[in-house]
């Protein structure tokens, strides 16, 4: 599907396929996919079997994939190892992380530094959030075009809280996740489309 003139696909989960105009292929937290194209980039948000997952990594990744990870990411290849805040230009994309932590659970503690990132494709600027609570740093993302935001409670945001998170930092466009294959449904993304002030797009 093309969002802000990207083609982006959601796999499931947290896993979506981006590709740019000129061809780079993007994948986030892979996990259970089928699609055998290899990667370019691939973002890993955290640890977690269902988002560091070594076997789908493997599927996607070639001599030429770069894969960016948090320290405690068990990953062989080319692997930069990254925190917070750190900034990266990988063959012209510019990637940022940002932090992604609960703040009233203790699935994704703040102390490991795990993160979510804020990447730009053909100009456009796109927020992964990771598996996240609505947290402050939220407040402070500017120009998102497109935000990809869990939405199933439980590990991370529920609906409602999803909606708040974008109707704070107004991306052009949000896309819910996290929902229909370990836990949550579409339910909970179409609730989520309900609450939030901004455009959203279902995939899947």
């Amino acid at each position: 599907m093309k969002i802000e003139n990207i083609d982006i696909k959601w796999l499931g989960h947290d896993t979506f396929r981006i590709v740019s105009s000129d061809g780079k292929v993007i994948y986030t937290d892979p996990f259970k996919i089928k699609t055998m194209d290899k990667a370019d980039i691939i973002l890993i948000t955290h640890a977690h079997y269902d988002h560091c997952s070594a076997e789908d990594v493997g599927k996607i990744s070639s001599e030429n994939t770069t894969i960016i990870a948090p320290k405690d990411c068990a990953l062989t290849g080319n692997v930069k190892v990254i925190k917070p805040y750190d900034k990266l230009n990988i063959s012209g994309i510019k990637i940022e992380t940002v932090p992604a932590y609960n703040t009233n659970k203790r699935f994704h503690p703040k102390e490991s530094g795990w993160v979510g990132y804020v990447f730009e494709v053909d100009g456009k600027r796109i927020y992964l959030a990771g598996d996240t609570d609505y947290i402050p740093e939220m407040d402070d993302l500017k120009n998102i075009d497109i935000a990809l935001v869990p939405v199933s409670g439980t590990y991370v945001m529920t609906a409602e809280e999803a909606a708040q998170a974008v109707n704070s930092f107004k991306p052009k466009v949000a896309i819910p996740m996290h929902y229909g294959s370990i836990i949550s449904s579409r339910s909970d993304a179409e609730k989520f489309k309900k609450l939030a002030q901004v455009k959203v797009e279902i995939l899947g």
